[in-house]
């Protein structure tokens, strides 16, 4: 019995010591779109109407879940407790396809639901998803590659939108990101609405 009770003792008091990962944020940080389908919307598309949205490729600095903050060309930090619930590049993705659906009622898959030829797919950069420090500023940059088919050109495009941010907190950080984000969506959409 004595045996069985110190080796109790013994398992309590090392939990105590054992960390299975660090210390939980109080919060996780998502990305929203404006644009949001209706309940019970149904697209149907023909055969080359569908357009294809990939995750964007990214740079190291932001392919965490950690909110990234640079200050001057060359360093970054990340801010306590900034987490997103995802990598920035499945976000915007998410919130990018959600918008072209809206604003140009077109029926948009992700790469790995291909059934058929697309008409359209794009894909791309996104190159900052951050905080400027030295301008005070949530920067969002995507660079963007569409093509329109078989043996058509590409054109590629660059957008970017800036949100001034009072304080650098996650609250501040993930709404000012959010905003910029849908920002760009907006103009990707309007431009492969075209």
């Amino acid at each position: 019995m004595t045996k069985v009770l110190i080796a109790l003792l013994a398992a309590a008091s090392l939990s105590g010591c054992i960390s299975f990962g660090g210390k939980a944020p109080p919060s996780l940080l998502n990305l929203t779109s404006d644009a949001v389908l209706s309940a019970n919307d149904t697209r149907t598309a023909k055969a080359g109407e569908a357009i294809i949205i990939a995750v964007p490729t990214t740079p190291q600095a932001i392919a965490t879940s950690r909110v990234a903050v640079s200050a001057g060309a060359t360093e970054i930090a990340y801010i306590k407790d900034g987490v997103w619930v995802e990598p920035p590049a499945k976000l915007f993705q998410r919130m990018l396809a959600e918008t072209v659906a809206v604003k140009t009622g077109r029926v948009v898959l992700e790469p790995r639901q291909l059934l058929g030829a697309p008409s359209l797919f794009l894909s791309g950069n996104l190159s900052r998803f951050g905080i400027d420090a030295d301008s005070n500023e949530a920067v969002v940059t995507y660079d963007a590659l569409l093509s329109r088919g078989r043996d058509m050109p590409v054109t590629t495009r660059r957008f970017e939108a800036r949100v001034g941010i009072g304080a650098v907190t996650p609250v501040e950080a993930g709404r000012a990101l959010n905003k910029a984000a849908n920002k760009i969506a907006g103009d990707v959409a309007e431009w492969v609405g075209k």
